[in-house]
């Protein structure tokens, strides 16, 4: 299939290059010259502008939006909305609030155009490892559009299926990708699972914050133990029930910075924490552990400890999220 790609950046590059490594053809575009000449230099047809990227597609166009949430993407999605024609589809595979997704779908089926949502995560290694995607949209559009969703997925791979799953459940869920509903339900679904995935990461980093600290001086002599964090990172990876890929890369971060002094401990959050929370209240679902989590990155920017380092390790490893140190 043919699709075009708006935004270059960490995954949006990516992006292109696995659909072109699977034989799709892409015709990309972003504000950065460099970014667009190197895809064409692997072989996308790069334009300059929005109205080139959309004269270089065939119809039904299918047009994927990987920008920042808010602005860049609400202004981007309107002026396709001027160019692209009845049946050609948008595709936001951002951080986009599932709220925005509702009102845009409503307004783009106006103008004869079909919206889809597509909650991504893999990070920076998705060209090697393949996107799990979360979709929203009307099942025929997201039908016609599955060759470019299962090319991007990493497929069953390793991984043992589930035991007692149902011979009649939706198999696309195995190969990494799920239709979750209409429009909007893909990135409640991602919101969400960011949200757990800020508890997972508070938990590691809590954890491993108590280990380093063993040998405190606060401590009797007696109860003060010098732990190895790298080793005992390095030994969870193997048979213990906490292994995960945020373990993984802690203990790459721990290998090369035991002391994780190249992090400024001051975290982040992106939005679909704030998000989780507000839907939280609005459904009436107690979350101590995913609101903590996020209280927990407020305070890393007054004051951060070494558990906020790690924080600071883990999200660099998944999404190359740079928050180094100020020294």
């Amino acid at each position: 299939m043919q699709l075009g790609i708006i935004g270059l950046g960490r995954m949006g590059g990516n992006i292109a290059r696995r659909l072109m490594l699977n034989g799709h053809t892409t015709v990309v575009y972003d504000r950065n010259e460099a970014f667009v000449k190197g895809l064409s230099e692997e072989g996308a047809t790069g334009v300059a502008d929005l109205k080139a990227l959309v004269a270089g597609l065939q119809k039904p166009r299918t047009v994927w939006v990987m920008l920042p949430a808010g602005a860049p993407t609400e202004d981007t999605i309107n002026e396709l909305s001027t160019l692209l024609e009845d049946g050609d589809a948008i595709i936001d595979g951002g951080n986009t609030n599932y709220k925005d997704d509702v009102r845009r779908a409503k307004a783009l089926a106006e103008k004869g155009l079909h919206y889809v949502d597509v909650g991504t995560s893999g990070g920076v290694w998705g060209l090697e490892r393949g996107y799990c995607m979360m979709i929203g949209g009307d099942a025929e559009t997201v039908q016609r559009l599955d060759p470019i969703f299962k090319s991007l997925a990493p497929g069953l791979g390793n991984i043992p299926r589930t035991k007692d799953r149902s011979d009649s459940a939706d198999p696309r869920a195995e190969q990494g990708y799920i239709h979750a509903g209409p429009a909007g339900s893909g990135h409640f679904v991602k919101m969400i699972h960011n949200g757990i995935e800020y508890g997972m990461m508070q938990a590691f980093a809590e954890g491993f914050d108590i280990l380093k600290t063993k040998n405190s001086e606060n401590l009797p002599e007696d109860q003060r133990f010098d732990l190895n964090v790298a080793d005992i990172a390095e030994v969870w990876r193997r048979g213990s029930v906490v292994s995960s890929w945020l373990l993984d890369l802690t203990a790459d971060a721990l290998a090369t910075d035991p002391k994780l002094d190249g992090y400024s401990g001051s975290v982040a959050d992106s939005g679909e924490g704030r998000w989780t929370i507000e839907a939280a209240m609005e459904q009436a679902v107690p979350v101590p552990v995913l609101s903590t989590s996020l209280f927990a990155r407020f305070r890393s920017r007054q004051q951060s400890t070494y558990g906020d380092k790690m924080l600071s390790a883990m999200r660099f490893g998944f999404g190359g999220h740079v928050e180094t140190s100020k020294k």
